[in-house]
């Protein structure tokens, strides 16, 4: 496996580690999976919360893209500023896949993010270079996180505590849609971080605005199982990834 490490900005935090499989067909670029980590913003968490699912992927033979930005704290995130960040670093996505085909294949781009990088792997997708997002408990609605205290009130610190409804709104998926992209939405049943009800109405609401999404809920699964490569809840998007591996 090759390894490598790209910046999109002037950021510690706006790098993109990638890996690569040991080879790639030459007739056929592999798909690119680009990995957005959870922990609702705050910058107590990083990227490597996804190194197990990367290498994971990267044997199976998906380049994988796994996205640092910027989180509230000292690293200067917050919103929109961490979206931005995932923005661009999916634009350097699409300027290296136009350029060679190593980076990876246009029609197989695939953005994986789990809680906090749920919202940021749906948010991002209209007009990004993704064909699908796989959203792993994702946070969804911000209106009610904020109004619940999830996270230890992560919204109030990702927002800004002056921010009001309207705002929760702009930077909720739920308010969104729809987004255009196939989706697969994969919740625990008993995730007690972020409630499997906001995944629950947020594919409602996906379905009544015509957006294609798959959704599965995995029984007694809690808020990381769905990231864990050995738990039966992550063969469920594995088996998902494999189908769709190219668009």
């Amino acid at each position: 496996m090759r390894t490598e490490t790209l910046s999109y900005g002037s950021s510690p935090d706006q790098v993109v580690h990638t890996c690569y499989p040991e080879s790639i067909p030459v007739h056929r670029p592999a798909p690119v999976a680009v990995l957005l980590h959870g922990g609702w913003w705050r910058d107590r968490h990083d990227l490597h919360l996804m190194d197990p699912l990367a290498e994971g992927l990267v044997q199976q033979g998906w380049v994988v893209w796994n996205v640092e930005y910027r989180r509230t704290g000292k690293g200067g995130g917050g919103w929109p500023q961490t979206l931005e960040d995932v923005r661009r670093a999916l634009n350097l996505l699409r300027w290296r896949i136009g350029r060679s085909t190593e980076a990876g294949h246009p029609s197989g781009v695939v953005a994986i993010g789990h809680s906090a990088g749920g919202h940021l792997g749906l948010l991002a997708a209209p007009g990004s270079p993704l064909t699908g997002v796989v959203a792993l408990a994702p946070v969804t609605d911000l209106v009610t996180s904020a109004r619940d205290g999830l996270g230890e009130d992560a919204v109030a610190d990702f927002l800004g505590p002056a921010a009001g409804e309207t705002v929760a709104e702009e930077a909720s998926p739920l308010y969104r849609l729809p987004l255009g992209v196939t989706q697969l939405v994969l919740h625990g049943t008993a995730d007690q971080r972020v409630p499997v009800e906001q995944s629950r109405s947020y594919v409602e609401a996906a379905h009544r605005a015509g957006d294609p999404v798959t959704y599965r809920e995995a029984s007694g699964a809690d808020h990381f199982a769905v990231i864990d490569p050995e738990d039966e809840a992550w063969r469920v998007a594995s088996s998902w990834l494999s189908e769709r591996a190219y668009g």
